[in-house]
């Protein structure tokens, strides 16, 4: 069967219309997809990569030999619950915990469950914290709500229990600065929120790799109806009447000949070129390129404009991904799940973004973590600024990359002695490449800071039937804030199609 034949019959498997098409196929994007196809509406699932999951995604290399994650994937307890309820209990059933976390740095060295008891336990016995200042710290990071005073920063929390203990804030603040890239100088509820779910119970992962994980997402996806069209990257959302209508997808995907994913053409969408009628439009994308690529700023009042435009983005990161050759392996009591290092003499966000590389955070999987295979793996990680690698020219930017994964190897050798005699395959990852896959602005990971969200909640009362879900003011950050995030705007999208179809 020609590809040609085979696009024709795809093409005839999509509708002109549709309750509700969501841009995007994020995890936010994913579980409101299955969360409205579950409550029996018709949903079509536009991606414009080749491949569902967004930055929760996985690749092969070394001809299919070799799988990487695309970054470190640690999330909280509520995974678990939020899985078995909006996914499977089969999915839910493969999320296990990361027994050991561990921090290495010039003011301190520890392994941890990353749990609140195990956090009491360390900061009382290794940091000589009064029992009742922690007790006290973190019950009010966990009474923290939205409604909270926004104008109070992490710093000033931090200052209220700690006062003069910059050791007690980098163990408190660096993981979280990693994992969605709050600092000291955003409001103390946004950390207060974060940091309470992952320190509850531990930090968690799948087990089976994103790959698995991915795989069994689109299979609930396609069991409930869903029409997912990859390579399909939207030029337009159309809004007739001050109303949603649909959206327009581009003659060809933007991914078709950018370097960064290797000059390779990719399917053309079936849908390729078309007007696709919708009630209701979700966009899983990046807040801004929703707002000023896909709408455009004519649509919206003046005011919202201004407070859109004034939202920050968040930073993006740097990804090394090494492969060890058959047969090495890795110490798990040495090099544990998580690995938060630094060289730097104490915690500055300014720091953890510098391309002078002074932390990184290290990822080791080990079989137990795809079940099946017996090769380890790393995946190394840094913060990163995106202006620091979108203006290179060719030459500099795989200089730059060589340097990386060079620098890296470097630092890793104190944890995996001889590492380089022990690598397979290693590859690097900037903020380009992360803009090039996502269509982030600057490559944001965690897409903007905590204005943002208003922003995002903000977008149907300007028009109405548009809706977004992605990671947005660091509390939507992150898979479990993804997940939810993504129920929170399906209920929304829900509501609107019952008042429409009244109308």
């Amino acid at each position: 069967m020609s590809d040609h034949t085979e696009d024709a019959r795809a093409a005839e498997r999509y509708a002109e219309r549709y309750d509700v098409i969501v841009i995007g196929s994020g995890l936010a994007g994913m579980t409101a997809a299955n969360v409205l196809a579950r409550s029996g509406r018709r949903v079509l699932l536009l991606e414009r990569h080749y491949k569902l999951g967004g930055l929760a995604t996985w690749f092969r290399r070394g001809a299919g030999e070799h799988i990487f994650d695309v970054s470190l994937h640690g999330f909280p307890v509520g995974m678990i619950k939020s899985c078995k309820r909006y996914w499977s209990k089969e999915i839910a059933d493969r999320i296990v915990q990361l027994p050991r976390i561990k921090f290495d740095n010039p003011q301190f060295s520890i392994t941890t469950t990353f749990n609140r008891e195990d956090f009491t336990r360390l900061l009382v016995e290794k940091f000589g914290i009064p029992e009742e200042t922690v007790k006290a710290f973190f019950d009010e990071a966990r009474e923290q709500t939205h409604y909270d005073d926004e104008s109070r920063t992490t710093r000033e929390l931090f200052d209220k229990y700690f006062p003069n203990r910059p050791d007690v804030a980098r163990l408190l603040m660096e993981p979280i600065t990693y994992a969605n890239g709050s600092t000291l100088e955003d409001p103390a509820l946004t950390y207060g929120i974060v940091f309470s779910n992952f320190m509850s119970k531990g930090v968690f992962t799948f087990q089976g790799g994103t790959d698995l994980f991915v795989k069994m997402l689109r299979d609930e996806l396609v069991k409930n109806g869903v029409d997912i069209a990859l390579n399909s990257h939207v030029k337009k959302i159309v809004v007739e009447n001050g109303r949603v209508a649909g959206v327009t997808i581009a003659d060809a995907p933007l991914t078709l000949k950018s370097p960064e994913i290797g000059g390779a053409p990719k399917a053309r969408s079936p849908l390729a070129g078309k007007t696709i009628g919708a009630t209701a439009v979700l966009s899983n994308a990046n807040l801004k390129g929703t707002i000023f690529n896909m709408v455009g700023r004519e649509y919206f009042t003046p005011e919202f404009v201004a407070k859109a435009e004034a939202v920050r983005l968040n930073n993006s990161s740097c990804q090394v991904y090494i492969a060890l050759k058959p047969g090495e392996t890795l110490d798990e009591e040495k090099c544990g799940d998580l690995l938060f290092t630094s060289v730097a003499p104490e915690f500055r966000a300014d720091w953890l973004l510098s391309r002078n590389i002074t932390s990184r955070t290290y990822s080791f999987y080990y079989p137990k973590t795809r079940p099946g295979t017996d090769r380890y793996y790393i995946v190394a990680s840094s913060n990163a600024n995106y202006e620091d690698w979108a203006n290179l020219s060719e030459e500099a930017y795989e200089t730059s990359k060589r340097d990386l994964i060079e620098t890296t190897l470097d630092a890793l050798e104190k944890y995996v002695p001889g590492i380089r005699d022990k690598v397979a395959y290693i590859e690097a990852a900037t903020p380009k490449t992360f803009r090039d896959y996502t269509d982030h602005w600057l490559g944001a990971s965690f897409g903007t800071k905590y204005e943002g969200l208003a922003i995002s909640r903000g977008l149907s009362e300007q028009i109405p039937g548009l809706y977004h879900a992605g990671s947005v003011g660091i509390i939507m950050s992150g898979w479990l804030g993804a997940v939810n995030y993504g129920v929170i705007a399906s209920n929304d999208v829900d509501s609107y199609l019952i008042a429409a179809a009244k109308e």
